[in-house]
């Protein structure tokens, strides 16, 4: 196979005729498919863990006023909940959850006729959540758990004394994290008696399952191109600050781990 390295613009990269490119493009493709049928596998793992269910009566401040962790079911058998990192006192919401919901929004309508509804549940109280949703702009359910356990309970906020020698119990492992608040996704089950059952929780990397954007840039030329970064997603801004954004704040870092 005759390859040549060429320059476009100040990015080397090898160089082959169209025939040659088709034959390296149909060995990547076997990959791709064994990696499509390893996801399908993977989920169908997934799907069969086991439940468990939720004995602790968990309320959250709605505009609507207080609601259980049912009622937010909006009749609906299954709930998405996406762990926002906006705790008591933020300025504004972290980039990174923003960069989240972004996807969401255009998502949600398509979720939920798949029987499965969609909520934001961050730690502040409700009012400071209204505040940063309006200039957002998004269309989302979005609730205080500021008076309950219930971000503790996923893991996704800690207090001094969860942290231990620097390091809080996030990811289903200890590991040290900069900030009081968390990113994740739960998903939770409500059976015909009201009974709510836990039934997938992931953290770290696997919140890139909202980030389409990420799945693009993989199959671009430069991919997500975040090698020369301080870390993972230091490129991210509220969609409303890309122009006069300088540099990240710290809390952009939420979701930087590679694992």
């Amino acid at each position: 196979m005759n390859t040549v390295t060429m320059t476009a613009s100040d990015v080397p990269h090898p160089v082959a005729s169209r025939e040659d490119w088709l034959a390296q493009r149909l060995e990547l493709l076997q990959r791709e498919r064994a990696l499509t049928h390893l996801r399908d596998a993977v989920a169908r793992d997934r799907q069969a863990l086991p439940w468990v269910r939720l004995d602790k009566a968990y309320r959250f401040d709605t505009p609507a006023g207080r609601r259980t962790l049912a009622e937010l079911f909006d009749g609906r058998r299954q709930l998405m909940v996406q762990h926002f990192m906006l705790g008591p006192g933020w300025e504004q919401g972290c980039q990174s959850c923003s960069f989240m919901t972004d996807h969401l929004v255009g998502t949600k309508i398509h979720l939920e006729q798949r029987d499965l509804s969609v909520v934001l549940v961050s730690r502040a109280p409700l009012a400071e959540i209204q505040r940063f949703r309006r200039r957002m702009g998004w269309d989302v359910d979005w609730v205080s758990s500021h008076d309950s356990d219930f971000n503790r309970d996923f893991a996704v906020s800690f207090g001094p004394e969860d942290r231990v020698d620097g390091e809080v119990a996030y990811n289903y492992g200890r590991m040290a994290f900069p900030h009081a608040e968390a990113p994740g996704i739960s998903f939770f089950w409500r059976d015909g008696a009201g009974d709510v059952f836990h039934t997938y929780s992931t953290y770290g990397r696997g919140v890139e399952a909202m980030m389409g954007s990420y799945q693009l840039l993989d199959m671009a030329p430069r991919g997500r191109d975040e090698e020369h970064l301080a870390y993972g997603m230091a490129w991210v801004r509220h969609h409303d600050r890309y122009d006069a954004a300088v540099a990240p704040a710290p809390v952009a870092a939420c979701c930087a781990s590679r694992d």
